[in-house]
């Protein structure tokens, strides 16, 4: 595997997706997910400017954060409420959250370490049984029920689209995630600031992009295919 072909062909190609849609050249954070990855590959990842990295486990996050140093991690990943202190102050944002719950124990943690949590709220607009996320309708209420905490900042929105083997099929989803995100922006809520709308993973970030994502996880089309076993329509599959 050539890393360094590999992560100019995806800038190439998310460039192109970006003039495509007459947006600028750097409108876009490029996130290497390295579930699976070894750490000599993620190295040469860093040292070729990918300097966000997610992680869908936290044990896996934590087995690689002492390794690979100056870079944001992200928790992309369905994330345990007993195992948020552990990444609480490694990760840069955590994209999943999807319940009250959860927010709660985010915002508990982060008060003990001292720190606001940039949070991504996770969507399931298709109500795949075998996705987080919470439904498309619930997402205004859910939001306007976790503000008030203040050691959480919602700054957007995440979405795990349908797998499809053409992604034209999964366009709607992104309109839809684009419509939500712009009526957010509108609302001065405490404790946010949406910027961020992560969608868009190998198998269709182009057309995320196309349709206004600004964050796409990505790991195949960077580090290769999984290690065999690895489930790539599974309950939790980020990239």
């Amino acid at each position: 595997m050539n890393c360094k072909m590999n992560i100019d062909e995806v800038r190439q190609r998310i460039r192109h997706a970006l003039l495509t849609a007459g947006r600028q050249p750097d409108d876009i954070t490029l996130i290497g997910v390295t579930k699976n990855v070894d750490l000599d590959v993620i190295q040469k990842a860093v040292a070729h400017g990918i300097d966000h990295l997610g992680e869908n486990r936290v044990q896996e996050l934590l087995s690689k954060y002492d390794h690979i140093k100056n870079v944001n991690w992200h928790m992309i990943g369905r994330l345990q409420r007993n195992k948020v202190k552990y990444i609480i102050d490694k990760a840069a944002m955590i994209h999943s959250l999807d319940s009250l719950s959860l927010a709660k124990e985010i915002n508990r943690q982060a008060e003990k370490a001292g720190r606001v949590v940039p949070v991504l709220v996770q969507v399931n607009p298709a109500n795949e049984k075998t996705k987080s996320g919470l439904p498309y309708e619930e997402v205004i209420p859910f939001i306007e029920t976790v503000y008030p905490l203040k050691y959480i900042r919602v700054m957007g929105l995440m979405l795990i689209a349908p797998f499809a083997d053409n992604p034209e099929t999964v366009r709607p989803y992104f309109v839809m995630m684009k419509q939500l995100y712009d009526c957010l922006k509108q609302y001065d809520y405490p404790h946010t600031k949406i910027q961020y709308l992560s969608m868009g993973m190998t198998n269709d970030f182009e057309i995320a992009i196309e349709e206004g994502s600004n964050m796409v996880r990505i790991g195949t089309a960077l580090f290769g295919n999984r290690k065999k076993g690895e489930e790539i329509n599974g309950r939790q599959v980020h990239e």
